[in-house]
């Protein structure tokens, strides 16, 4: 059975924007009142968030931070201020009648006041700004005849949900230049436009069965959503929203929701920051050695293509530990090649390795600049392993789904035995295991492993 994914239609920005326009509201009830002396600031400080956390929770329960709610001025308006006197009611009830506590009225009335105007702002500049972010919205497909997208995407528009629209694909072959192609040509699209999800809008009485197509998706990790019908996904999740009057169905293999997304960025983020400022000598030092080593010949860093969430590339930065022509050996090297197939490369005691690149390489010091990668967003700190581009040209269909996800400095392959597995199949099991799986205390547990064998070197050459 499906797991219903309760985060998915969370507006996550609109919830942060609330929380930030309410603690401004309460320092700026502090400076005009005065009242910011030690011995009622922490009070007043707990007030104001038990009024907040009444407030959001009673926005949740109006759907007003659900993307698929309709944006009307007046009905913005109305939410906002029920939510308004629902959290003033319950609030002062407790400090006045229930607690009576000794709390200024002129700072709790000019803080009502403020807090009242910026939640008014805040849900108007949500949508106003958040609609700019058209880059950052899921680069979506739509699949069926244009002319019936025309009102779903007249529900969008009215609607927080964000999507990226790189065009359209017909059931059937048509000689009209507003589609890309034909649903026939999914499976290659997908890979040449690096989609994220797909829309099909579709009948089950239409003559072309899309069960197919949504097995394809699911196999390459890609989100489906259909408009108006119900359909198999073996393994996939699913739950149920709606667009306007369009009900949607959406199957997926990924766990990672927009709140879910969010948490494992603000990580990366702080990851990336702590793993820099600590690593920073360490690099500096190594940077030395490799400048040293080369006698000014070569770059100190390795920059190389990879491909990472869905088929997008990217440059992965490391230490360079080879020499400069490596890239041009590899072919010759392939016949010695510990991997079982083409799809990774991997050897023991490879001769394009520097004195300087074996030691960095065995004790992981020239993965270090991949935290520059994570700090951009093309990589998290836990992730699958960036493949490089000839080794995705050799991939099948269900190996782009580990490519689902952004890759990572580590992940379960690095901490399930490393160089220690040449199956490459074994290595699409774990990377998939851990997107099905995926919460944050499972980062915490792969980050801590690899730790660990960091410092005993063990798996790394």
């Amino acid at each position: 059975m499906g797991r219903y994914n309760m985060g998915a239609s969370t507006n996550i920005l609109h919830i942060f924007s609330d929380c930030v326009f309410g603690i401004l509201s309460f320092f700026l009830a502090i400076i005009v009142t005065g009242q910011g002396h030690s011995g009622s600031f922490a009070r007043y400080a707990l007030i104001c968030l038990a009024f907040m956390v009444v407030f959001i929770l009673s926005n949740k329960e109006s759907r007003l931070y659900n993307v698929t709610t309709f944006f009307y001025a007046d009905r913005i308006i109305r939410y906002v201020s029920k939510s308004f006197l629902i959290a003033t009611g319950v609030i002062s009830t407790m400090l006045f009648y229930v607690g009576h506590a000794d709390v200024d009225r002129e700072f709790y009335v000019v803080f009502l006041i403020l807090t009242y105007i910026l939640m008014l702002v805040s849900a108007f500049a949500v949508r106003h700004y958040g609609k700019k972010t058209i880059k950052l919205a899921p680069r979506t497909l739509l699949v069926g005849e244009i002319d019936k997208f025309k009102n779903f995407e007249r529900y969008l528009s009215k609607s927080n949900v964000e999507v990226n629209n790189l065009g359209y694909l017909s059931m059937e072959e048509r000689n009209d230049s507003r589609y890309l192609g034909t649903v026939k040509n999914l499976e290659q699209i997908i890979h040449e436009k690096g989609v994220d999800q797909v829309y099909f809008m579709h009948r089950k009485n239409d003559s072309i069965d899309i069960q197919p197509y949504i097995d394809i998706c699911m196999q390459m990790g890609v989100t489906v959503r259909i408009i108006m019908n119900s359909y198999r996904a073996e393994g996939a999740q699913s739950y149920v929203s709606s667009v306007g009057t369009y009900p949607v169905v959406t199957y997926h293999r990924v766990s990672l929701n927009a709140s879910s997304r969010a948490l494992k960025r603000v990580i990366d983020i702080i990851g990336s920051l702590v793993g820099i400022i600590l690593s920073s000598p360490i690099m500096l030092i190594t940077a030395l050695a490799i400048l040293i080593e080369s006698k000014g010949k070569g770059n100190i860093i390795f920059k190389q293509e990879r491909v990472g969430l869905n088929g997008r590339h990217f440059f992965m930065y490391k230490f360079r530990s080879m020499c400069v022509n490596a890239e041009q050996m590899k072919a010759q090297l392939m016949k010695d090649n510990q991997m079982n197939s083409n799809l990774m490369f991997k050897m023991e005691n490879d001769p394009r390795i520097t004195k300087v690149g074996r030691i960095i390489r065995k004790t992981s010091i020239d993965e270090l600049p991949q935290f520059f990668n994570v700090l951009k967003g093309d990589m998290s700190l836990v992730g699958t392993r960036p493949p490089t581009l000839d080794e995705v040209n050799h991939y099948e269909r269900n190996h782009w789904r580990r490519m689902s996800i952004k890759p990572g400095i580590t992940g379960m392959w690095q901490v399930s035995g490393r160089s220690a597995i040449t199956d490459f199949d074994e290595i699409v099991e774990l990377d998939t295991e851990y997107i099905d799986k995926w919460d944050v205390l499972l980062d915490f547990q792969i980050i801590f492993k690899t730790a660990l064998q960091v410092v005993v070197h063990k798996g790394a050459y």
